[in-house]
C-alpha cells in the first residue's frame, strides 16, 4: 500500500481532464508528466480512457487508478513521481474525439464535484481544469452556465472574480473583469458602486492572501472611450467607477483610476502595477491573450479554494484530428500558478 501523503511532499493538485471529445485529456496528461517532479498532479477522470491516452502520447507514461470511495474514505495514496494518480469518474459512452456526446454530461459533472470535496477536506492543495463544452453538460438535463458559476454555487460563494494572467516575471501581466459573459449592451447596467467596490476587495484580498503581495497595487479602467472625457462621453466613470474607488481607497487599498483603457496597457503604467480591473470581457482580455495566449491562465478569485484554468477552450476540431496537435503550454502555467498559489495561502496561514 503507497505511503499517505503529507503536507512535506509535493504540492498536490487535481485536474479535471475537461471535456474527454477535445483536447482536455491530453493536455491534462502531457502537462502532469512534464511536471510530475515538481508537482503530484492527481488527474480525475475516466481511468481507461486516460490509460489508453496515456499509452498513444507515451508508453512510459504510467498511470495508478484508484477510487474516490476509497480517497474519501483512507486519504489520498502516495505514489513516486514516475506514475501519476487517477480518481476514476467512468465515461457513459465511449468517446470519439471531436465528436460531442451529452451522456458523458454528468460525469463531468461528477469531476468537479470530486475536485471540490477533495480541496474542502484538504486532499488537494489546488483544483485546475481543463476546458469543458457547456452544451454537453446542459444537453444531459443540468442548467450549467460554467466552471466559475458551478466553483460558486458549490462553495456557496456569493462573488467571485474572474481574472487573467500571462507574462513573465517580474512584471506578469493580470487582468481581473467587473463583468464577464454579457452581452455589451449590458454591461452598463450591471456595473454598480455596490459591486465594483466588492470586486476590488476580493481583488485586493486574493493577492494578498494567495499570492503573497503585501501590498497589492491594482488600476482601474474606465467604461468609455477616455474613460468617459468628464461626463462628455458617459457619465459611468463619475456616478460609479469614481465613487466605488474613493470607498475601496478609504478602506486603505490602492486602487487608482478609471484609466482611458487604450492607454492604460503600457509598459510605464503596468510595472508597477499588481492587477488591472477591466469592467467587461473583452476591453481587457484581447490584450492578455495578445501577450500570452496559449500560455495564459484564468484565476478564479473570492473562492474558498484555488482554482486556475486553461486560457482556451475544448479545440474538437484539433482532437478530431488526433493526439499530437495540442499545445499543453497553458496547462503547464495553470498547474505552476495553482501551486506556486498554494504556497503563498499557507504561508499566509502562517504569518
Amino acid at each position: 500500500m503507497p505511503e499517505q501523503v503529507t503536507s512535506q511532499q509535493r504540492p498536490t493538485i487535481a485536474i479535471t481532464v475537461g471535456e474527454p471529445a477535445g483536447i482536455g485529456p491530453e493536455i491534462s496528461l502531457r502537462a502532469a508528466w512534464q511536471l510530475r517532479g515538481e508537482v503530484n498532479c492527481v488527474l480525475v477522470g475516466d481511468a481507461a480512457f486516460l490509460a489508453q491516452t496515456a499509452e498513444t502520447i507515451d508508453p512510459e507514461m504510467r498511470l495508478a487508478a484508484v477510487s474516490w470511495m476509497a480517497v474519501s474514505d483512507a486519504g489520498l495514496p502516495r505514489f513516486p513521481a514516475d506514475r501519476l494518480a487517477v480518481i476514476d469518474c467512468p465515461l457513459a459512452e465511449v468517446v470519439v474525439p471531436g465528436r460531442l456526446d451529452s451522456r458523458n454530461g454528468r460525469a463531468l459533472l461528477q469531476m468537479l464535484d470530486i475536485a471540490i470535496a477533495g480541496t474542502q477536506m484538504r486532499l488537494f492543495d489546488a483544483v485546475v481544469t481543463a476546458p469543458l463544452q457547456k452544451s454537453t453538460i446542459y444537453d444531459a438535463g443540468v442548467a450549467f452556465t460554467g466552471h466559475t458559476e458551478y466553483l460558486a454555487q458549490k462553495t456557496a460563494t456569493p462573488q467571485v472574480v474572474m481574472m487573467l494572467a500571462g507574462g513573465d516575471a517580474p512584471h506578469p501581466l493580470r487582468v481581473a473583469l467587473a463583468t464577464t459573459h454579457l452581452p455589451l449592451k449590458d454591461v452598463p447596467a450591471a456595473i454598480t458602486v455596490e459591486g465594483l467596490l466588492r470586486t476590488i476587495e476580493i481583488i485586493h484580498a486574493d493577492l494578498q492572501a494567495k499570492f503573497g503581495i503585501a501590498s497589492p497595487r491594482i488600476l482601474v479602467t474606465g467604461l468609455n472611450p477616455h474613460a468617459g472625457e468628464g461626463g462628455y462621453l458617459g457619465r459611468e466613470e463619475i456616478d460609479v467607477i469614481g465613487p466605488a474607488l474613493q470607498a475601496a481607497q478609504a478602506r486603505g487599498i490602492d486602487a487608482t483610476g478609471p484609466y482611458p483603457a487604450d492607454t492604460l496597457f503600457q509598459p510605464k503604467y503596468l510595472q508597477d502595477a499588481d492587477c488591472v480591473l477591466a469592467m467587461y470581457h473583452d476591453q481587457g482580455l484581447p490584450v492578455l491573450k495578445h501577450a500570452s495566449f496559449g500560455r495564459g491562465v484564468n484565476i478564479t478569485l473570492g473562492l474558498p479554494i484555488i482554482r486556475t484554468s486553461v486560457d482556451h477552450g475544448t479545440a474538437l476540431d484539433l482532437a478530431a484530428r488526433g493526439l499530437g496537435h495540442a499545445d499543453c503550454g497553458s496547462m503547464i502555467e495553470a498547474i505552476r500558478t495553482a501551486a506556486h498559489m498554494a504556497a503563498a495561502s499557507a504561508s499566509s496561514r502562517k504569518s
